[in-house]
């Protein structure tokens, strides 16, 4: 008997990469999972709900539980009735597992309004739809049982997110937004049982095809999607003490951020001189550091997985 047995999930995005990852570890631990996808185009365009359908074959095919779904996740009414279909179709809802997206890459000056739009609205808004109509049906579950639900919410975020990436301002933004928005819904969610976690996963996805990096051609493979969906699977489990933090996967690597962080801790006297910030902060803010250093620090030494 799996880990998640009679656990209920959606997985948002699931059609391809790490969606279906993680839709396949769901159901493998006993998960009947709803697969949502609307089987898009990176940047957005078309739909198709093959992507999610395939992903419901295969595990079936595996001895699961699955159905498709193919709703809008950016669209309110939409991510409501995917709700509906988790419960309507296995009865409960006990795991939310958003991972939608699509990228626009776009330097700030050359971006248009519906370039920055359409990547917000399916990342943030996309996260928090789902979220919201989830918490509506937990907290009335709460009520009605006066019992904690024992939920979760898994938001996907990225290192984008914590540490910038070139042309890609709406996206790094909507995944720092996202981690807020998983801390709001770890306070909000305490009462009646819902915890919220955040994830940075570093793997190979249709997002990543276009920069050429192969999979392995032996041993352990560090790029496959399916070496996140573990920390996912665990976070679905019932009784995970995490809440509130912000994780990152890569490879065999598994690292816990602490945000925000108070790096310098200054005083004056009285209100701040402009001389006064010269001297308190010469050489002592901190640089940041890009996306690509930050994946070169956690990528395995050579020869070691």
């Amino acid at each position: 008997m799996g880990r998640l047995e009679g656990r209920i999930a959606i997985v948002t995005g699931a059609g391809r990469g790490l969606g279906r990852a993680h839709a396949l570890k769901l159901a493998a631990e006993g998960a009947a999972v709803v697969v949502n996808d609307r089987g898009s185009s990176l940047d957005g365009s078309g739909v198709s709900l093959t992507p999610a359908e395939e992903v419901v074959e295969e595990i079936h095919r595996a001895g699961g539980r699955a159905v498709a779904s193919g709703h809008d996740v950016g669209d309110w009414n939409d991510a409501e009735a995917l709700i509906r279909q988790a419960v309507a179709s296995f009865g409960d809802l006990h795991v939310l597992v958003n991972n939608a997206g699509i990228i626009r890459d776009r330097t700030l000056a050359n971006m248009s309004e519906e370039e920055w739009d359409v990547v917000i609205r399916v990342h943030l808004k996309g996260h928090a739809a789902t979220t919201r109509h989830a918490m509506a049906y937990w907290r009335d579950r709460a009520k009605q049982t006066g019992q904690p639900v024992k939920a979760s919410v898994v938001h996907t975020s990225s290192l984008a997110g914590i540490a910038g990436n070139f042309g890609q301002a709406q996206y790094s933004a909507a995944k720092l937004g996202v981690v807020a928005l998983s801390r709001v819904v770890a306070l909000e969610g305490a009462r009646m049982g819902v915890r919220s976690n955040a994830v940075s996963p570093s793997a190979r996805t249709r997002f990543t095809e276009g920069m050429g990096v192969p999979p392995a051609a032996s041993g352990f493979d560090a790029r496959d999607p399916a070496n996140v969906s573990p920390l996912i699977a665990w976070l679905a489990t019932a009784d995970c003490p995490a809440n509130a933090q912000l994780f990152q996967v890569y490879g065999s690597r598994l690292l816990v951020f602490s945000m925000p962080k108070i790096v310098h801790d200054l005083q004056t006297q009285g209100q701040w001189t402009l001389e006064a910030l010269d001297h308190a902060l010469a050489g002592s803010l901190v640089e940041h550091l890009k996306v690509e250093e930050l994946l070169a620090m956690l990528r395995p030494p050579e020869g070691k997985s």
